[in-house]
């Protein structure tokens, strides 16, 4: 089926049921942390060779247990803030059957840097449901940007992060605007990993969001086309990866979060985030893999 139908939305409902969703225990304030000193090691060299910061969070949900690094830590999101977008639509549209199925109209004006999705249907115009599907699966900025104007304003994507409880959320500009924060004290546009990774399991495998609205999420982010060197290249072949990405214009920043799915075990969420405060730095999707890497080394040993 196209990814962009117009029948998406009913046929994402139908299959809902189908579909088998993990859902987490409640999140306490004291994490179960309990990374051995070989994988602090191991992570602090990478950090050192590469020149810049490298924040993680990642939360094996078989038990519960959390590894981290520069988990508190700001660092700017790039484009994995459209996951946080994204949600905030899916969540409003709890509330209005029809909000999903209505048509956007927009024009060549609307274009941005980045439009994969949008620019080849400027004649017909896009439903809500094909634009959140574009900014996830494809990134398309054009698609968040029209997200934004349905909802009203970013302000309401930032408002939704503070009703799932991530306190570090904020987004000032839009998209491609956003990928130029980074550097010393900028914090426009940012999050810590640990909130990202908390957000991302709450979103996709709690009741946060219905299960239609949940299950359209987990599929955008499982079908994402601009991971490959990211997560995906870190994890053993044959798992499962749902993920975002998100990159920035200068200081090197790439980032990614997802959740990965071990054979027959229950999933890994994770957030990376790799920045530096050189302007030219060059961007390091390498980092993001050598860390997922590592941290299923470290929740897979006996």
């Amino acid at each position: 089926m196209n990814l962009f139908s117009t029948k998406w939305l009913a046929f994402l409902i139908i299959i809902a049921s189908s579909f088998s969703t993990t859902c987490t225990p409640s999140f306490a304030e004291e994490q179960k942390i309990n990374q051995s000193i070989t994988f602090q090691k191991k992570l602090a060299e990478l950090e050192a060779s590469s020149g810049g910061r490298i924040g993680v969070y990642a939360i094996n949900t078989a038990n519960d247990s959390h590894l981290q690094h520069r988990a508190n830590e700001r660092f700017p999101m790039g484009c994995t803030s459209k996951v946080m977008g994204v949600a905030a639509v899916l969540n409003k549209s709890m509330n209005d059957s029809s909000f999903l199925s209505q048509n956007v109209i927009y024009t060549k004006k609307d274009l941005t840097n980045w439009n994969p999705i949008t620019e080849k249907h400027i004649s017909t115009g896009m439903t809500v449901v094909e634009l959140c599907a574009a900014a996830i699966s494809y990134s398309d900025n054009t698609a968040m940007n029209l997200l934004v104007k349905k909802l009203g304003a970013l302000e309401e994507i930032n408002a939704f992060a503070r009703s799932i409880h991530n306190d570090s959320f904020r987004q000032d500009n839009g998209w491609p605007e956003e990928a130029m924060s980074g550097g010393k004290n900028n914090l426009s546009d940012s999050s810590t990993p640990k909130d990202m990774a908390i957000s991302l399991q709450r979103l996709t495998l709690t009741d946060v969001l219905a299960k239609p609205q949940r299950e359209m999420l987990l599929s955008w982010l499982k079908g994402n086309t601009t991971g490959d060197a990211r997560i995906r290249a870190g994890v053993p072949k044959g798992w499962t990866v749902g993920d975002k990405t998100g990159t920035c214009f200068n200081y090197g920043t790439a980032n990614d979060i997802g959740i990965i799915w071990p054979p027959q075990f229950a999933p890994i969420v994770v957030a990376i985030y790799y920045t530096s405060d050189k302007k030219d730095a060059k961007k390091r999707e390498d980092i993001i893999a050598s860390v997922t890497s590592l941290l299923i080394s470290e929740f897979t040993k006996k």
